[in-house]
């Protein structure tokens, strides 16, 4: 096991701790919670980074690092919509996007091949994790409310928008697998 993919483990082992932290009626849960999220988050980039470099990309690691990046996100988005903070629909189109790029990667996988995150993926991971930062960091907001309040919006739906955009893009990509 390298380094890379014991850093995308570590991501995974911090997901109940997140969750813990920020649904647990807890002085400060959900900023002790984002704290770990933040970390759990740039993980995401020093293990992507690390694998690249060092020519340490596995099987595994293209499997398990998207994997570990939709549980992150998945367990933080059910946060939120409990806290309230997210809006249901949020969630509800992010899980099947990701529903449907898994099971395209099902179908590849058995013909053999394994579908790495596209620049679109990432880049809609990338914005997911600002809107659940921003979200979770809601109650520190250190610009007034209403400006805060239109930051989150405007991530959210391009966080949307990615989602959406960057699903079309692997289905598209994927077709074949499709048959």
């Amino acid at each position: 096991m390298n380094l890379p993919n014991k850093i995308t483990l570590l991501r995974i082992a911090l997901i109940p701790i997140f969750a813990i932290l920020t649904l647990c009626p807890i002085p400060y849960g959900d900023i002790w919670g984002a704290v770990v999220f933040i970390i759990a988050a740039i993980s995401d980039a020093v293990d992507g980074n690390i694998a690249r470099s060092r020519g340490l990309i596995t099987n595994f690691g293209k499997f398990a690092d998207p994997l570990a990046d939709k549980m992150l996100v998945g367990v933080s988005m059910i946060c939120l919509v409990s806290m309230g903070r997210l809006p249901a629909w949020v969630f509800i189109i992010i899980v099947c996007r990701d529903f449907a790029v898994d099971g395209l990667r099902l179908l590849a996988a058995e013909k053999g091949v394994v579908i790495a995150a596209s620049k679109w993926g990432k880049l809609k991971t990338l914005f997911q994790m600002i809107m659940v930062s921003l979200l979770l960091l809601n109650s520190l907001s250190f610009w007034p409310q209403p400006f805060y309040n239109i930051l989150c919006w405007v991530i959210i739906i391009i966080a949307v928008l990615l989602t959406i955009w960057s699903g079309f893009d692997y289905l598209r990509k994927g077709k074949g697998y499709i048959k």
